[in-house]
């Protein structure tokens, strides 16, 4: 029996034919817009285990008799569930061939979200930049956008990622 060739590096899967995963720096380009798939219903099973993980214990997220009184009369996702979602829901578009991700700026949540919502996410590239001191990477800037499935606002964000360039050059000066 032969061994089943199985490969961690990305060059390698990728040229076997398979999907790109994430983007080197060359990839990018400022204004692209990526549409990422596949959309995510929130159940209310995924968001009573993300708070209890997270030992989140707010009533508003975990008990329907509490949320039924407060001004959204019903049970709210907690929030850093929805940013986890997006995020990971953006892996496959933005980073990862991430080396890292460096900042999350300007997270907000404009409107709530409820058990049963499709969250459905988009990422501006807003900058990229090559890096001074190592030539074989850069940093990217990107917005991403949390949509429900009403085409609402949930979540936005941005983040620098810092990602590999397909063929490293000369450091920028």
């Amino acid at each position: 029996m032969s061994e089943p060739g199985f490969t961690t590096d990305q060059r390698e899967r990728e040229s076997s034919g398979a999907h790109p995963y994430g983007r080197y720096l060359e990839e990018f380009e400022v204004g692209d817009v990526y549409k990422h798939w596949p959309a995510k219903t929130v159940t209310e099973s995924d968001d009573h285990l993300f708070c209890l993980i997270t030992m989140n214990h707010h009533p508003l997220h975990l008990n329907n008799v509490y949320a039924a009184e407060s001004q959204q009369k019903r049970n709210v996702v907690v929030g850093p569930l929805v940013y986890s979602l997006a995020l990971g829901m953006s892996v496959s578009d933005v980073s990862g061939k991430a080396i890292a991700n460096l900042a999350t700026e300007e997270l907000s949540h404009p409107n709530p979200v409820f058990h049963g919502d499709t969250l459905f996410c988009e990422t501006e590239v807003l900058e990229k930049k090559e890096s001074r001191s190592k030539p074989d990477r850069g940093v990217v800037k990107v917005h991403t956008r949390v949509f429900n499935q009403d085409g609402v606002l949930v979540a936005e964000f941005k983040r620098l990622v810092l990602v590999p360039r397909r063929e490293p050059g000369e450091a920028a000066t």
